[in-house]
């Protein structure tokens, strides 16, 4: 009679990386470069990400779900950061509010939600949490509570400690990420430097001007079909530029300078926004999204007291 193997098998680990990115950024510029405000340094993101998901694959043998990355923005309007991180594999971009004060509200609300869910459905085994905030607490236990083992990271602080101690308490495992590995995806902000109006910024027809213009080819006895005006599409370019100013704020779009290469992500943004005003698509006309851009550009740097260079028509 064969006797059954009642010896548990090892279960294959399943984990999420949730991220509290006011934490990081705020501890990490602290230590860094003695920074109190974000806006005083600039992140790489993305290469950020890239790397605290190889830590991760090398602290916990499993499949990854996803890296939930919490931050804030005005009215939860993403910036332009934001939106880049967003279309970044495995990873989904949770906005809090973030009010005139500068403070975050709702960011501790979503980690503890999803920090719950994902353990009460079994989603995962295990869960990196990158947190500092005591608050947690209560989420970690009750993740516990379903089985799920919390691997809590911290960012090493300049002096003291920069995480509540119930927190480390709570979590099954604690690391400190070092000042070192955080470095090369922090640098400090650029001072702003006075524009004279003699000093033009170059517009997008000038950047693009060494391009060989792209024709659309005709079939032996068809007419190529014409494209949209000039005029009317750096108008659209110049309305979607104002739309933007008003729904997303002057800061939002302060990040885009100085211009004229738009990030991929936002420049297909522009794109769909003027085909939906145009009601009909620009994608044939490589020389009409250069005309696009010049419109956008004119509004921005209108709007900042720029100096912009005109294309020739």
């Amino acid at each position: 009679m064969a006797i059954p193997d009642l010896m548990p098998h090892p279960v294959a680990a399943k984990y999420a990386v949730l991220v509290d990115v006011g934490y990081l950024y705020a501890a990490a510029g602290e230590v860094l470069l003695g920074a109190k405000e974000r806006k005083e340094y600039r992140v790489a993101a993305d290469e950020l990400i890239q790397s605290l998901q190889k830590h991760a694959e090398e602290r916990i043998s499993g499949e990854l779900l996803r890296i939930y990355w919490y931050d804030a923005a005005r009215d939860r309007v993403p910036t332009v950061d934001q939106r880049v991180i967003a279309q970044l594999p495995w990873v989904k971009v949770r906005l809090g509010n973030l009010n005139a004060r500068g403070q975050q509200k709702g960011v501790d609300a979503q980690i503890r939600s999803d920090l719950e869910a994902l353990a009460r459905h079994h989603a995962v085994t295990d869960t990196i949490l990158l947190a500092g905030d005591e608050d947690m607490v209560p989420a970690v236990e009750a993740a516990q509570a379903y089985g799920v083992r919390i691997h809590l990271w911290g960012v090493e602080p300049p002096y003291g400690t920069n995480q509540a101690e119930r927190l480390v308490w709570e979590s099954d495992t604690v690391e400190v990420i070092s000042a070192d590995f955080l470095r090369p995806f922090f640098s400090r902000a650029p001072q702003p430097v006075p524009v004279t109006p003699p000093a033009a910024a170059p517009s997008p027809a000038q950047v693009f001007a060494g391009r060989a213009p792209v024709k659309p080819h005709a079939k032996p006895g068809q007419v190529a079909k014409l494209g949209p005006s000039r005029p009317r599409v750096e108008d659209v370019g110049e309305h979607v530029a104002q739309k933007w100013i008003l729904t997303r704020g002057r800061d939002n779009i302060r990040d885009l300078l100085p211009g004229p290469i738009l990030p991929t992500v936002i420049d297909t943004e522009l794109l769909i926004e003027a085909e939906k005003e145009l009601g009909h698509s620009l994608r044939p006309y490589p020389e009409a999204r250069v005309w696009l851009r010049d419109g956008f550009w004119a509004r921005v740097y209108r709007e900042f007291d720029l100096g912009v260079g005109v294309s020739s028509k």
